[in-house]
């Protein structure tokens, strides 16, 4: 392993070396893109040791940049942990603001790939590489503009903490510590969330600023049954019953909600969504309880996690032989349940679902839990407004809520309002987070820095 990442460090640097054909212009941008192909080359995935590696790097960059050392930090959690940095402003009594990110990135294989997922490799005018999105391109822009910022010689009004989680990915333990740790802070800035979306010419067309996340919930349902040999079967089977219980939950949809963000959401976007689709983004937004609006709301993907509660099944196992009737039968059910709903109702309400009291119903804890949405702060939207406004003028700002999970629960869960503010702008095409050849757009950089520097010159200044 150690080997490996030598390598992948070599190429990284070897290619930071070389400035790219269509590589950034600005200072800020050609920082990013150093910081994102070291980033890259490290393997920083569950189980390998590598996210206390990447974070002394970091550490180490930002100290030759000028950050104090002992304002930097890397807190263990088990094999992973987390970094803080301090970047101490003039009132130091006031309450910080929290700049959030993570470094450790999904599994990735390199015979799946096209190119070795720990290289990073500049093509086409991209940068490939595992995290090269997720998150560690964001984290790198950022980096980049507190570099430019203390070489500039500014100071914040209010302490700022940047601080990188490195299990976002699985088990959140080091993000419940680090938000734990940090709890007394103002507000939560996460790169990990937001962005800008481009279309397929790559012009803007609006940007998504992340105010709530729906909560990541697993449920599994078991069935057993003694079994017994598969030529005397009887009227009981647990795969049938476990297959029964699936199917009322297929057919059951949980009842539309709206929240301050989503209502906000879909009344930026409705005028600007031609069609069906934007007069039931319209109608839903004045009565959630539209059902014809839901009812096409709910028919595209894109937006069906906006309106309710979804509960799907992902995965399922049954039976021990091919020829013995089975004696156990699982099904892991996912769901995303809306802002405030408990994940303990949700559980009694699948047991109600699938009606069944032979299918066993259990929560299992994936390191998530519920959080409060975060109000839409005057002063967070107009910041970020001016912000993406200089970078591309007029571009829609919509209020938005994730349909997964980030590192922001465990903030919002403390009473800390968190905010998605990242400053990618990519096409949909390009989202391949957790995918096969992962990438980011090279012409992101530039801007991405300025975008960050200016939200952070807005509320800490």
């Amino acid at each position: 392993m150690r080997k490996r990442l030598a390598a992948g460090l070599a190429a990284a640097a070897a290619l930071a070396g070389a400035a790219p054909a269509q590589g950034p212009a600005t200072p800020g941008g050609r920082e990013a893109l150093a910081i994102l192909q070291k980033a890259v080359a490290v393997p920083t995935v569950a189980g390998r040791g590598q996210v206390p590696v990447l974070a002394r790097w970091i550490g180490e960059r930002l100290v030759a940049g000028g950050f104090a050392a002992g304002d930097i930090a890397f807190t263990p959690v088990g094999e992973t942990g987390y970094l803080t940095v301090r970047y101490p402003g003039r009132d130091r009594s006031a309450r910080p603001i929290v700049l959030l990110g993570h470094i450790d990135v999904v599994e990735a294989k390199r015979e799946d790939w096209q190119r070795d997922p720990f290289v990073p490799v500049i093509e086409g005018g991209y940068v490939y590489g595992r995290g090269a999105l997720d998150d560690k391109g964001d984290v790198s822009i950022l980096l980049a503009a507190l570099l430019q910022l203390k070489a500039a010689g500014w100071v914040p009004g209010r302490d700022l903490v940047l601080a990188l989680t490195g299990d976002e990915e699985t088990s959140m333990a080091s993000t419940r510590a680090a938000a734990s740790a940090l709890r007394n802070a103002e507000l939560v800035l996460n790169a990990d969330a937001g962005g800008g979306l481009l279309d397929k010419d790559g012009k803007p067309i609006a940007y998504r600023l992340q105010a709530a996340e729906k909560t990541y919930a697993e449920y599994v349902l078991t069935v057993t049954d003694p079994g017994g040999h598969s030529s005397r079967p009887g009227k009981v089977n647990a795969i049938y019953r476990l297959g029964a219980g699936l199917a009322r939950l297929a057919s059951f949809q949980f009842p539309p909600e709206l929240s301050p963000v989503t209502r906000a959401y879909f009344e930026a976007s409705a005028p600007r969504t031609p069609g069906p689709l934007g007069a039931a983004m319209k109608a839903f937004a004045a009565n959630p309880r539209d059902a014809a609006a839901a009812a096409t709301l709910s028919d595209d993907p894109e937006y069906v996690g906006l309106v309710r509660t979804t509960c799907v099944a992902t995965m399922i196992d049954g039976g021990h032989a091919p020829n013995a009737l089975p004696q156990r039968a699982e099904a892991v059910i996912n769901c995303r349940i809306f802002p405030g709903t408990s994940i303990a109702a949700i559980e009694a309400q699948l047991k109600q679902i699938v009606a069944d009291p032979g299918i066993a119903v259990a929560y299992r804890d994936a390191g998530t839990l519920a959080a409060p949405e975060s109000p839409l702060r005057a002063d967070v939207v107009k910041a970020v407004t001016d912000a993406v406004h200089a970078r591309a003028p007029g571009l829609p700002i919509l209020p938005a809520m994730e349909a997964g999970a980030t590192d922001s629960m465990h903030f919002r869960a403390l009473g800390v309002p968190a905010y998605g503010v990242a400053s990618i702008f990519m096409k949909s095409e390009d989202d391949r987070a957790h995918g096969l050849d992962e990438r980011l757009p090279l012409a992101t950089l530039d801007a991405g820095v300025a975008q960050w520097q200016a939200v952070l010159k807005a509320l800490a200044r």
